[in-house]
């Protein structure tokens, strides 16, 4: 993966980040969302302490990964949730593997001690990624919201930090 770095995400990369959204919405098995927000609503929405965006040699952007925060409660300032998306064109290349490494090393030195997710149960490529990166199922909320008109299920995932006790 040399010809792939990651670095953190600028309003430079609105464009690319949000295509690649918009991409992974329309296959149809990344979120309930099916329109990509704005830039304004996008970065409002997501700690900007922990967003990076992989770019290849050429400085194209490639994938990203952001997280929210879970809760307004001070009791949950450690735990958030994340999205990560990759141009449907380089998916295979360990892409998310390496933006998902990079928010782990970001959040645990920020003290955020879990990281949740909630996967459709037929992306079975995330929901191995999650796995082999220390994620673990929590459980499945059945027929949790509609999608294009039908019911879908949510498998619930979350790493908790070993570095954090």
């Amino acid at each position: 993966m040399a010809d792939i770095t990651v670095r953190p995400m600028t309003p430079a990369d609105a464009d690319r980040v949000l295509a690649i959204y918009q991409a992974g919405l329309h296959a149809g098995n990344a979120s309930f969302e099916i329109t990509a927000p704005t830039w304004a609503a996008f970065d409002a929405a997501r700690l900007s302490a922990h967003r990076f965006v992989a770019v290849d040699t050429d400085g194209a952007v490639l994938g990203w990964i952001a997280v929210s925060p879970t809760s307004a409660r001070a009791v949950y300032a450690g735990v958030v949730e994340h999205s990560v998306y990759v141009d449907p064109a380089a998916q295979g290349r360990g892409i998310a593997r390496l933006l998902l490494a990079a928010l782990i090393v970001s959040t645990e030195a920020a003290g955020i001690w879990t990281i949740q997710s909630g996967v459709f149960p037929e992306n079975t490529a995330s929901l191995t990624l999650h796995q082999r990166a220390g994620f673990r199922v929590i459980g499945v909320r059945e027929r949790v919201g509609r999608h294009h008109g039908r019911w879908r299920d949510v498998v619930l995932l979350e790493r908790r930090s070993p570095a954090i006790t």
